[in-house]
């Protein structure tokens, strides 16, 4: 079956974040949000759900487990334990109840920056402090500092590392050889190895996603993954925490009771199932297709109209560009490029970086050649090119 990405609903009035938050004319290329309705088969399996019309408490059964187990052992070759399953309304919510679980006001967690914003606000909000391993420029992308990560961790006040599988903002796809000198160095200097694979299913061409607990199986991990970002049913509300340590387990457990982040959404459950099938491995394809279109645009016009680089992107369908040459700060570049051509692309301030500017490619072929053409005009007057 082919796939319709090009007919994208007007979102405007539903309460849309991306859409809603965005001053009427402005075409928000912000939030990692796609534009795409969910896929036919996911549409289907909530219809199902609503048609039953009650929607009290909810309790996961055998059959989504087994979908999760499937899932990624068929797509992975990754073999997951029923057991190991916990699930949770949102990737946030898991890194939150996982760093409350395994850390005390005052310890540190290292990441590699730039970063999610909310790696940010969730080592904050547990009272740690950041300890930033800063990704190193290498061509149009980037690699690891595995010498300073392993001077940092040494640090016994480094209790946990939150790694990004794959890396948003960058698109970098971390190799297994890179994901297990990442697990040796934990282990060495006995830091918590804690990963966010939520952009797993998110695949450029040449580019293949490796499970943490694939590449090195030997230590021990705690893995956040979820349809939502790849499915874009984020709104739906389901996650999955998959841990193998059963004393883990029971930390965890209590942290997600202590924060009342155990209730699930009914519809969430009926979308991951319907997901993770033959159909959506498809659906999946395509839609990668689709978007690395919108990449190579992008990339292809602001080399040719700025000479500038937009990184390399191997994962995720945030594109990392390089504004280094413009005259103003990204912060100043974001607010001129929103009021002027009515563009919303994000500074990099808010990942630690304010060098760049992410720009999420997931939308339709015409509404991305639209905001691209109002962004290049306005960094060409910005520039002085105009």
């Amino acid at each position: 079956m082919r796939y319709d990405f090009d007919n994208i609903p007007d979102r405007r009035g539903t309460g849309c974040y991306k859409w809603d938050l965005a001053p009427e004319g402005v075409i928000p290329m912000w939030v990692a949000d796609m534009d795409f309705k969910a896929a036919p088969f996911i549409l289907e399996a909530v219809q199902r759900r609503l048609d039953h019309g009650v929607f009290g408490y909810t309790m996961v059964m055998d059959d989504y487990y087994q979908a999760v187990v499937d899932w990624f052992g068929h797509r992975r070759g990754w073999k997951i334990e029923k057991d190991w399953i916990m699930c949770i309304p949102g990737v946030i919510p898991a890194i939150a109840c996982t760093l409350k679980a395994f850390t005390k006001p005052g310890d540190k967690v290292a990441i590699h920056a730039p970063a999610y914003n909310h790696f940010y606000t969730s080592i904050r909000n547990a009272g740690c402090i950041c300890v930033e391993n800063k990704l190193l420029r290498s061509g149009d992308s980037f690699v690891i500092d595995f010498e300073t990560m392993e001077v940092q961790l040494a640090d016994p006040e480094v209790k946990v590392f939150l790694l990004c599988n794959p890396h948003n903002p960058t698109g970098r796809v971390w190799a297994a050889e890179e994901l297990r000198r990442i697990a040796d160095i934990c282990a060495k200097t006995g830091t918590m190895l804690v990963s966010d694979e939520i952009h797993c299913e998110i695949e450029m061409p040449g580019h293949t996603f490796t499970p943490v607990a694939i590449a090195a199986p030997d230590v021990p991990a705690v893995v956040f993954n979820s349809p939502s970002k790849n499915f874009n049913i984020a709104g739906l509300q389901i996650a999955n925490i998959i841990c193998p340590d059963p004393a883990w387990r029971k930390k965890i457990d209590r942290a997600i009771n202590d924060n009342e982040v155990c209730d699930l959404n009914p519809f969430g459950v009926e979308a991951l199932k319907a997901a993770y099938t033959p159909e959506g491995e498809e659906w999946l394809r395509q839609m990668n297709e689709y978007v690395y279109e919108n990449f190579k645009l992008l990339r292809d016009t602001v080399s040719r109209e700025l000479g500038w680089t937009v990184c390399d992107l191997q994962g995720t369908y945030l594109a990392w560009m390089d504004c280094s040459a413009a005259p103003l700060d990204t912060v100043a570049v974001q607010k001129s490029l929103t009021e002027v051509e009515k563009v919303w692309i994000n500074n990099g301030e808010m990942y630690g970086d304010r060098q760049y500017m992410r720009i999420n490619l997931a939308t339709s072929h015409e509404l991305f050649a639209e905001a691209l053409d109002r962004m290049v005009r306005g960094l060409k007057r910005i520039c002085g090119k105009a």
